[in-house]
């Protein structure tokens, strides 16, 4: 049986990044919980500190179809390149304007890259972890 997994992100801006992440992936804000109209209520009634309300963000695939991820706010800045990333697969055909589509939205274009393995161009997103789009 697989396991359910969440993708956690430390992040300096959580909902900033988080918000960019929705355009990448397609994903959405995470809906309060059934019951709830809005985070806030929720937070609150369940004893959360709301002195910081960018201390973290969620979003999730639109059709309950992907792992949640979660934007955590940190005080550090990130220190060094990834051992983790992510591969976004738009296909060779919208590759490049799918890059230049990112980049207006914050993301940098750090190469393209034509291997035995594959074609893509590694990113960084705004607040520099790095990405793949294939």
């Amino acid at each position: 049986m697989a396991n359910r997994f969440q993708i956690t992100v430390d992040a300096a801006d959580p909902r900033a990044l988080g918000a960019f992440w929705c355009e990448v992936l397609g994903y959405i804000e995470q809906p309060p919980p059934d019951g709830y109209d809005d985070w806030e209520t929720f937070l609150a009634e369940a004893g959360i500190d709301l002195a910081d309300p960018n201390r973290a963000f969620a979003i999730v695939p639109p059709d309950a179809d992907g792992p949640r991820v979660f934007f955590l706010k940190v005080p550090e800045a990130k220190s060094a390149k990834n051992r983790f990333h992510l591969d976004v697969v738009v296909g060779r055909d919208v590759m490049h304007e799918r890059a230049r589509e990112l980049e207006g939205l914050g993301a940098t274009i750090v190469g393209e890259f034509d291997e035995p393995e594959g074609h893509w161009i590694t990113m960084l997103d705004p607040e520099g972890n790095e990405f793949c789009i294939q």
